[in-house]
């Protein structure tokens, strides 16, 4: 049996066995939390949004995917508008420095399933000073998927419309109804068209075989070798144009055409210049007022003469208007043939000339 001092010696090394464990438990525990561990100073930061969405506290805090602390209390503030429920998050204070004072943060989910966590961006962040004890974080509004169902309703209730519609068009082209129902159904109309095919195939082989026009414009050489024909004379006509040879050859290639023209050119504008200066009759034609006053007192005149003709006024009137002058130079003439006629007949009885003396 082990004496007192035996027992008490055992006693004292389970303790110290004891003692040296936990030491070794909390060590190993504080190894495995990380630099974020109970040691590790932190700060606190907020921001306010309009729903939890079933956020929870000790919920992740993530900085652009990166888990930097936890959510550490949620409370709602009514006095905050819109926005009441301030979600606060402890981050490790010497992460502070990489997350500016005017960056942004949502409310996410991790998955459809997944649980709903705050990701801070510094995407956009422009300010150099960083956030503090205190600091809240401005929020950016995040669809949850609540309203992402919610706007999908209406989405699948105009599919649903059109999933009718479609099916009523359907059963309408089933039951042989409307323009596409008949063309599909209707067995008139598939022999129509079996029909229609036929002599188009048969148009089509007579064009191979190369009988009628269209045939013989596809099968015959006749029409590429007069083709070629008229090009090989057109190529020769441009040849002999281009040469100067011919009418159009030496409208393009003789200079003197050019030289005439121009010649041409500066009498006209010469001539021009003369009739605007009052040169010669044209010109004074077209300059002289009095010559232009006697040429419309002259037309007047004229004018009035020609309605006096016209009217069978004075000796010309009635010479143009007067039957009666007519009447009598027709009847003149038929007297003057009758004359002549006699004459022919019996000369000697208007001829004979006869002489008497006293």
């Amino acid at each position: 049996m082990p004496s007192q001092s035996q027992v008490k010696w055992a006693q004292l090394r389970v303790g110290i066995t004891v003692i040296a464990a936990s030491t070794v438990l909390a060590v190993l525990i504080f190894l495995m939390t990380g630099s974020g561990g109970f040691l590790t100073p932190k700060i606190t930061i907020h921001a306010f949004f309009d729903n939890a969405g079933g956020l929870r506290v000790g919920a992740p805090v993530t900085l652009q995917g990166v888990t930097i602390g936890n959510v550490s209390g949620i409370r709602i503030m009514p006095s905050h508008g819109l926005t009441p429920v301030m979600v606060y998050m402890k981050i490790p204070k010497r992460l502070a420095a990489d997350i500016p004072n005017d960056s942004t943060c949502t409310m996410t989910q991790a998955g459809v399933l997944g649980e709903t966590f705050i990701d801070i961006d510094r995407t956009k962040a422009k300010s150099p000073q960083t956030v503090a004890d205190g600091s809240e974080i401005q929020t950016l509004d995040h669809p949850d998927i609540q309203d992402v169902v919610r706007s999908s309703q209406t989405t699948l209730q105009n599919v649903d419309v059109l999933v009718r519609r479609v099916d009523r068009i359907i059963g309408f082209i089933e039951s042989g109804q409307g323009s596409i129902g008949k063309l599909i159904y209707d067995q008139g109309l598939y022999n129509r068209l079996n029909a229609t095919l036929n002599e188009v195939q048969g148009m089509v082989n007579m064009i191979a075989s190369g009988k009628g026009s269209i045939g013989k414009l596809v099968a015959s050489d006749e029409l590429y070798n007069k083709a070629n024909a008229s090009v090989d004379k057109l190529n020769t006509i441009i040849d002999e144009i281009q040469q100067g040879k011919g009418t159009v050859g030496k409208l393009l290639k003789d200079p003197s055409l050019y030289d005439n023209a121009n010649q041409t050119i500066s009498k006209a504008n010469t001539l021009m210049a003369d009739i605007n200066q009052g040169k010669g009759a044209l010109g004074k034609f077209a300059k002289d007022e009095q010559f232009a006053a006697k040429l419309d007192n002259t037309l007047t005149r004229l004018s009035s003469i020609m309605t006096g003709l016209d009217q069978g006024e004075g000796s010309a009137g009635k010479l143009l208007k007067d039957p009666s002058l007519y009447t009598n130079a027709d009847q003149m003439l038929v007297e003057t043939r009758n004359l002549i006629k006699a004459v022919r007949e019996n000369p000697k009885k208007y001829l004979t000339i006869h002489f008497k003396l006293f």
